[in-house]
Parts: structure tokens; sequence; C-alpha cells
């Protein structure tokens, strides 16, 4: 967000264990490519990417708060995120939402003389396995007195249920999942003190013991009597505020936390955080936590393997933008984006979107003024996004939503369709309906949530309805999603990278928590296949340090890869 901008609009280690799998047929039909002029005319082995707004079909009627008669700060603005994850372990991604609320009137320029009963509060759906939903937020105990901002979701104790960590202003509160459909708030118990406005989040096991320890990043000193800007800007922007310190907390293994903020050195920068994800990005091994910041200078924490970070954006190329500016920067995701077998970054801002290049020498070149995608996105603000191969014919997609920064300004949305080489075409207005209606977005988080093999989408709309984006490409190609399950690593097998070499092709994803803004996607690694019908071998380097292989295994199906003992 900017001050003043101008919107231009397995069980499986076979010693003893077996693969598990849910066997899903591939989409086979085929109709009109979007850009012909760029691809040729549809075959029977083209795809053709589409959505559909899906919400009312999936009974799904979250509207986002933020609290007031009318946005009025930076706190409002800001807006929330959503995170997909299996809480119930019946296989089927389920949805939880966070939601922003009035708080005290003098919190709020324009605060509500009549305030809602009940008050907005964060949603979770539980997947009914029939492209349904149903809101079991009340028996869950997921409805907190919090102005919430951005959702993860990790089995920090290893128990096989997996938990929730809900950051927004004033606090942080970490879940616990009861095995039962209830969560407990267990955040004093746990250790976990977070003051201050508490944004985007991740999880990582970043000393490889284990347990997943939890990073936190923080925004701005937020100061809500702060009256001074001018009418035209709307209200202050997040130059007008002091920067934070984000917070580090290691796992202790026991259900608790150490806060080790300072001892890891990463309380030793000050930023504004908006986004936050982590993955190896210098393929050592060893987790490192990128941190996109609103304004200041990006951050890159490389991971020194001794519990300490040391922080290389700019040694790297990532802290600024294409023209050495301190960028809006919203919602980073890594992705190896041309097959090279090392993970690429890409970041939303409010200009230009950044697509940065893996060079394989601890650094990375931007690419975005030349592949085709920066451009055409100069003239909206970005935030939610996700990079998926959404027709499965074995190259990644990029999808954005945008909207409006310091006003209420809906805009459409975009779709890039992976050419190869990190190479994309605009393939928006082919899309369907659902892209071309103008929203104001703001976190949005990825899932397959009817198990069809192609990736779908939640979109949150700020102080609107969200979008429930059903992926209905036709003409798709095969794929393969892998569910990981740690025993020496952590359960959830965040940090595991997965190889898979299928049809001549070498593809390689990372497990991680928190992508995008403000948000999570669902815990299954989704692969692409094109016309392979088979995946010749998959390598799976776990973060414990052990390497596992598997070969000749079927497609078109979700695998659950166990870590041998």
């Amino acid at each position: 967000m900017r001050r003043s901008l101008l919107i231009a609009g397995a069980i499986l280690a076979f010693t003893c264990s077996a693969i598990f799998a849910q066997q899903v047929p591939a989409a086979a039909d085929s109709s009109a490519t979007p850009n012909a002029a760029i691809r040729p005319a549809p075959s029977a082995a083209q795809s053709v990417i589409r959505f559909e707004d899906a919400s009312a079909k999936a009974h799904i009627d979250f509207v986002h708060s933020f609290g007031s008669a009318k946005l009025g700060s930076l706190l409002e603005g800001t807006g929330a995120g959503c995170v997909w994850f299996d809480y119930n372990n019946d296989g089927l991604p389920d949805l939880y939402v966070v939601n922003g609320r009035p708080l005290d009137d003098s919190m709020h320029p324009y605060p509500l003389q009549v305030k809602p009963d009940p008050l907005p509060h964060n949603h979770l759906y539980r997947n009914n396995g029939d492209g349904t939903f149903t809101d079991v937020t009340e028996k869950a105990g997921l409805a907190p007195d919090l102005y919430s901002m951005a959702v993860t979701a990790a089995d920090y104790d290893n128990d096989g249920y997996v938990d929730l960590l809900v950051t927004g202003y004033g606090r942080a509160i970490l879940y616990h999942n009861n095995g039962n459909g209830t969560f407990t708030d267990v955040t004093a118990k746990a250790g976990i003190k977070v003051d201050g406005w508490s944004i985007s989040s991740t999880f990582l096991d970043y000393d490889r013991d284990g347990c997943v320890d939890i990073f936190i990043g923080r925004y701005v000193k937020f100061d809500p009597k702060y009256r001074a800007y001018y009418a035209a800007d709307n209200y202050p922007g997040p130059l007008d505020y002091a920067g934070e310190t984000n917070r580090l907390y290691h796992n202790n293994c026991d259900g608790t936390f150490t806060d080790v903020t300072d001892k890891s050195g990463i309380g030793a920068y000050v930023g504004r955080t908006m986004g936050v994800t982590a993955a190896d990005f210098d393929g050592d091994g060893w987790d490192d936590i990128y941190v996109a910041n609103d304004r200041t200078e990006n951050f890159l924490f490389r991971n020194k393997h001794d519990g300490t970070f040391e922080e290389v954006g700019n040694d790297t190329g990532t802290a600024f933008g294409q023209n050495g500016e301190s960028t809006s920067s919203m919602g980073p995701v890594f992705a190896d984006f041309d097959g090279r077998g090392s993970l690429d970054l890409w970041v939303t801002d409010g200009h230009y979107n950044r697509l940065l290049r893996n060079t394989g020498k601890q650094g990375f070149d931007d690419i975005g003024a030349t592949n085709g995608v920066s451009q055409a996105n100069a003239q909206y603000v970005s935030w939610g996004t996700g990079v998926y191969d959404f027709d499965n014919d074995g190259y990644l997609d990029i999808l954005i939503f945008h909207g409006g920064l310091i006003h209420l300004i809906p805009q459409e949305h975009t779709l890039f369709r992976g050419l190869g080489d990190g190479k994309f075409e605009d393939a928006s207005r082919e899309a369907g309906p659902v892209l071309n209606k103008r929203t104001v977005a703001r976190g949005a988080c990825f899932a397959d949530y009817d198990n069809d093999g192609k990736v779908d989408a939640f979109l949150v709309n700020l102080g609107d309805k969200a979008t429930l984006l059903h992926n209905t490409s036709t003409g798709t190609g095969h794929w393969l999603a892998i569910k990981m399950h740690g025993t020496k690593s952590n359960r959830d097998g965040i940090g595991a990278k997965v190889e898979v070499d299928a049809g001549g092709r070498h593809y390689i994803e990372e497990r991680v928590a928190g992508s995008g803004y403000l948000s999570q996607n669902d815990d299954h690694l989704h692969f692409g296949l094109g016309s392979a019908s088979i995946a010749e071998k998959i390598i799976v380097h776990w973060p414990s340090g052990r390497e596992q292989t598997l070969a000749n295994q079927p497609v078109d199906r979700v695998l659950t890869v166990v870590e041998p003992q």
C-alpha cells in the first residue's frame, strides 16, 4: 500500500509401507483457445483455462468487514486472507477465512452508528465432498474477538491434526486442533506473545529438528488518532507510521515456543511487512525467509544453519523494484517457473509486480520486463496471487487479483498462461466472466477443493462478498497431487522438496506454509504433467536430510508419501 498513489485503473517407505491414493479422472474435452495469435488453434491436446463463480452453489456466503461506515484508515484498507486446510482429516480441504470487525469508535474515522449483531467474525467452512460447504465456525470455536488479518496452518505439535495461527491488530492467536472438530486457544500456554499489528506469518522448521517454528510479520506502529493528512489522500499511508520488527518463535517440541527474534538476528531489521513466505532458495537444504515490505526494501533472510539468519535482500537482487525503488510489495510466492530445478520468486505489488529468476548463484534477475507480465499489470494494484498449472499442460500459470489501494476502486483480475521458459501470455479475458467482474481484492488462497485435479481459488474482497472460483478448464492434461507425511521431519513435511520426472520433463516444488498475500494454500503439491501418463521418478528431499525415491507412479490421483523410518 502507498500513501499517495495514482491508481490507473508411503504410507510409502516400501519396507513395510503402503501408498494411499485417491483416483480422480482427468478432464479430456477442449474448446476455443485464448490469444490465437500466439498459440495455435485448439486441438484435443490443448487446454483452455476457465473459472466460474461457484460461491452460491457451494453455499459460501462470506462478507468481509473493515469495521466502519466507509474506508478511512490503513488498518481498514489492508484487508484479510484465508487458508485451505483439512481440519478433520477426511481428505477434503476445508476453508477458514478471517475478517475485520468494528472496534472502539475512536479507532475509526467513520465509525458505524449502529453496530451489526452479531458482529462480523472469522468463518470455518467444512467441505462436504459434494461441492458444497457447511459453516461450522461456532462449533469449532474459531470466531475470536479480534480484528483479524491473516492466517496460516500447520500441525505444530505433530499430533496428526492441523492447527491454526490467526494474526491481527493487537495480538496473534494460536489455535490447537483438538481432533474432534473443535479448537482451543493455546496462545498463552504456548508462549506466543505478539503485540502491535501482526500480519502475514508462516511456519517453517528453520533448525530441522522435526518441529515447525513460527515467523510472524508485523506491519507498522499504527496510531488511530493520527489525522494529519490531506483529504485527497483519503488516509495516512504506511510511511506516516514507524516501521516494526518481525518475530521468530522456536518450537520447543513440547507444545511451547521460545521467542528467538533477537538471538536469530531477525530482530535487527525494521520494516513494514505485508507478505511472508519461507523456502530453500539457495538449495542448501535449509529454509530461508522472504518478507515483502510496504514502501520499505524487502528482506531475504538466509538461514545460516546455526539458529541465526543473515539479511541478503540487497545482495541477491530481491530488496528493491525494477528501478531500484522500494515497492509496495504484497504477496510473495516461490516456484520453479522454467523447470531448472531452482526456486524463482514471484511478488505482487502496487505497480509492476516482480518475477525474479533464480540465477543459481545465490541471486536473482528481474525478468518481469521481458516476460509479458509486468507491463500488463502496471495499471493495477496487485494483492492475492497463486502460481499453479491451472490447465495441467506442464507449465505454471499465474493468477493475480487486483483492487484499489486507498480507495474502494474495483478492478478486474488477470490470468497469465505459462508458455515455458518463463514466458507468459495474457489469457485473462477469455478465462470466464468471474475474472472480468471488478472487485476490490485482497487475500486469496488456492486448493483443488473438489479433487477433480484442477486447482481452484478463494478470493477475499475488501468490504464485500468473497468469491469462490471453481476451475472449469477444458482439455486439461494429466496431473499428480502429493501430500507429505513426515516422521523424523515435521509431520506436515514443511520444507520438503519434491522432484518429479514425467514425459521427458522435470518438475520441482517445495512444501511451504504461508504464500501470497495474508493467506496459505492447501498442503498438496500439485504437478500438471501434460500428456505424461506416468511419473517415471519421484524424489523427495525431506527436511531431516533423508532422500526417498519412488518409481513409475500412476497419475491423475492424490498420492500420500510417508517419510521412511
